[in-house]
Order: C-alpha cells, then sequence, then structure tokens
C-alpha cells in the first residue's frame, strides 16, 4: 500500500502545509509520494528532497517578497520568480527529480498546446517548481526544457489528486488551502479586484472537485489569510498543525483498514 499527499497551491497560505505536514510526519503516517501544485510543489519538493520538517520551517522562514521576486522584463508578466529559482538551487539539498527521496511531482500549465504538465521522475526540480508557482500575469512564463511556455498548474489541477492516483497511491490525503476561501469585509471596487475575485471562485472550485478523488481532505482554517500575506507565516503553519490533528485519527483509521 502506498500513501500518496496532494498539496494544493495557494501562495503565502502553503505555509500551513509545512504545519500539516509536521503532523503526519510526528504521527508515523508514511507518506510515499507526493504532488504539489504552485505553494504545494515547493514543500512538497523540499521534503521529498530530504529535508527535515526544521529544516523545512527554516527555509520558510527566510521567504520573502524581495528574495522570491523581482520586476519582469517581460511584457507576458509584471515580476519574475527567478529569484525564487535562485533561492531553491541554495535550499534545496538535490537539484534533480533522480536525486529525491520520495516520488514527487510538480504541476504546471503549458500555454501552447493548453495542457496540464506533470514533471516527475526525471529533470530539473527548481525549474519544475518554478513553472508550477508562474501565476499568469503576476509572474512572467518559465520556459521549460522544450522551450513552451510554462505557468502556475493551478489553472487546470490547484489540487493535485488525480495526479496522485497516477503516481500509483493507494490512500491519497489532500491539503486545500484554497477551499476555505476568503473572508471579504466588502464588495470589489474595480474591475480588477472584481477579475481577481472571480478567478479565485473558479480555481476554489477546481479544487473542490478533487475532493471525491482524495480519501481524506485536510482544509486548514484560513480564510481570513490572503494569498499575499506572508507575515501569517506562524499562524499558518499553526493552523496546518490544528487541521491535521483533527483529520489524524480518520487517516489512522483509513491506513490501518488498508
Amino acid at each position: 500500500m502506498k500513501v500518496g499527499l496532494a498539496l494544493s497551491g495557494g501562495g503565502a497560505r502553503g505555509f500551513a502545509h509545512i504545519g500539516v505536514l509536521k503532523v503526519l510526519v510526528e504521527s508515523g503516517v508514511p507518506i510515499d509520494v507526493i504532488a504539489g501544485t504552485s505553494a504545494g510543489s515547493i514543500v512538497g519538493g523540499a521534503y521529498a528532497a530530504g529535508m527535515s520538517l526544521d529544516e523545512i520551517a527554516a527555509m520558510a522562514a527566510k521567504i520573502g517578497w524581495t528574495n522570491m521576486t523581482r520586476p519582469s522584463l517581460s511584457p507576458l508578466g509584471a515580476l519574475s520568480n527567478a529569484p525564487m529559482g535562485a533561492f531553491l538551487a541554495r535550499e534545496l539539498p538535490v537539484a534533480r527529480f533522480e536525486e529525491l527521496n520520495i516520488r514527487f511531482a510538480a504541476v504546471a500549465f503549458e500555454l501552447e498546446s493548453s495542457r496540464e504538465v506533470v514533471f516527475k521522475d526525471e529533470g530539473d526540480l527548481v525549474l519544475a517548481i518554478c513553472a508550477s508557482c508562474a501565476v499568469p500575469g503576476v509572474f512572467a512564463p518559465v520556459k521549460g526544457p522544450t522551450g513552451a511556455l510554462l505557468v502556475d498548474g493551478g489553472i487546470t489541477t490547484p489540487l493535485p489528486v488525480n495526479v496522485t492516483r497516477e503516481m500509483g497511491a493507494d490512500v491519497v490525503i489532500a491539503v486545500d488551502i484554497l477551499s476555505s476561501g476568503n473572508a471579504y469585509s466588502r464588495s470589489p471596487k474595480t474591475a480588477a479586484g472584481m477579475m481577481l475575485r472571480s478567478a479565485m471562485a473558479v480555481v476554489r472550485q477546481l479544487a473542490k472537485e478533487q475532493h471525491e478523488l482524495a480519501d481524506v481532505v485536510i482544509e486548514p482554517k484560513i480564510a481570513h489569510i490572503r494569498p499575499d500575506q506572508i507575515k501569517k507565516r506562524d499562524e499558518l503553519l499553526r493552523l496546518g498543525e490544528e487541521a491535521a490533528r483533527e483529520k489524524l485519527p480518520e487517516i489512522k483509521a483509513l491506513i490501518s483498514r488498508a
């Protein structure tokens, strides 16, 4: 029996993934395969690369807008996540999929062919994670190994339960940091605000559609935290831990039956 972990995208909310992972690991829940989209690809890739939870938390503490982004020279995005690539290259203990301790996949989206792209088993780990995190319009697309332009996998697969299943997982634990939504104090006042909220509603719905493919879904209670609030790191870690502990009896019962 293989246990798989599917980690959704969600920007700074991805810190909650670390809290969930901490509880699972400390409770002895086996993790045989991991698939991650966007922020989930960073945390999942780090753990698959052999980093301890303390090392991942220490890496997370270094993350800020200034060392993860810079203005883009491309007309296709306001920002570049090239600094993110340099940061991950320094922090991750391995550079390629072939060197990972746990089988891992990062999900991106290819613009020209309009298809999901799943990086796994071989190739450049940092490039795959950067592509998976390239939110369209915000970040310039990342050029893939074939020269194709790649963006955030959340366009089609914000919660990659399907990918985790395809990688051979018999039991899938999904961590959804999108579907809790956002707590808004007022209606949007601009066209950009309307577009952003509408896009997030679509992404959340896509994530929810993956729930039925998972055996257990963990949803941290983070509706009050926006995906850009990096300074909420500690709170997100705590809320991730709390959500995982609530589901732990269900997870252990499921694994014991399997």
